[in-house]
């Protein structure tokens, strides 16, 4: 039975696409691509004579409509979505029209762009016993956040955090973090398009970092983390420790591999 795809396309790098949803697209007869969102290369994958959507020109039922007609052709059908579909993807409203025409989905996760900006800045969320957690939010925008989800009350618990979607308002984003709970020297970093060839990123400090992301003209396709986890401070792990015993590994001195 055909059925229509969900395809997260990675944070930008053509090469972080995953290899199932490669496998998908150079297959695919019709792909709906999210515009300046999805990097323009991931389209050489496609096979020749695919008929390609700019979703940035669709509203919601010009989406459906394409979608629909594919499926009733019988052609697989692609919707290319940035990141990975689970995080601001919008894949719900698609799929709940989906199922009211009886049209069958599937989604294939993708690499998000938090995860590439970790990649590129090489640095890790989770530092043991500096922070164990990580909050991935937005500032209300022209979608609104429920009251227990402002920045403020996140802030309170001064962990690792990923700010979407809010770049263009980086003064009241830092205001915010402040107010809530953050210092003024707690490490900020800003990393545009991460993975993508044109890739900036502006490291600073609560206090410091908004004059540092304007003067770079950055306003929009950008990410915004916060937390000590950026700074110099770190613990190294109990899992490799040669004293710490776990169910595959006994504790004593000579489990050092030289």
């Amino acid at each position: 039975m055909n059925k229509v795809y969900f395809v997260g396309a990675g944070p930008g790098d053509k090469e972080l696409i995953t290899l199932k949803g490669y496998k998908i697209l150079s297959k695919a007869d019709i792909v709906i691509y999210a515009g300046s969102l999805v990097n323009p290369e991931l389209l050489e994958y496609c096979k020749d004579g695919c008929d390609i959507y700019d979703s940035s020109k669709m509203n919601l039922e010009e989406i459906i409509k394409v979608m629909k007609k594919g499926y009733d052709s019988d052609k697989l059908v692609v919707r290319l979505q940035t990141g990975d579909i689970s995080i601001y993807g919008s894949i719900r409203e698609q799929a709940e029209e989906l199922k009211k025409l009886g049209i069958e989905y599937e989604s294939i996760a993708g690499v998000s762009s938090f995860l590439g900006a970790a990649s590129s800045l090489g640095i890790e969320y989770t530092v043991p016993e500096i922070s164990q957690s990580l909050i991935i939010t937005r500032l209300e925008g022209k979608t609104p956040v429920p009251q227990l989800e402002k920045l403020e009350f996140f802030a309170s618990h001064r962990t690792s955090m990923v700010i979407f979607l809010s770049v263009q308002s980086i003064d009241e984003v830092v205001s915010r973090l402040l107010r809530g709970g953050y210092n003024e020297e707690t490490p900020a970093v800003v990393i545009y398009k991460a993975t993508w060839k044109d890739e900036k990123i502006v490291k600073g400090v609560l206090s410091n970092v908004s004059n540092k992301v304007k003067s770079e003209g950055i306003r929009k396709t950008a990410l915004i983390l916060v937390g000590d986890f950026l700074g110099d401070k770190y613990n190294y792990s109990k899992l490799y420790d040669k004293y710490f015993e776990h169910e595959y590994r006994k504790a004593n001195d000579e489990n050092t591999v030289l």
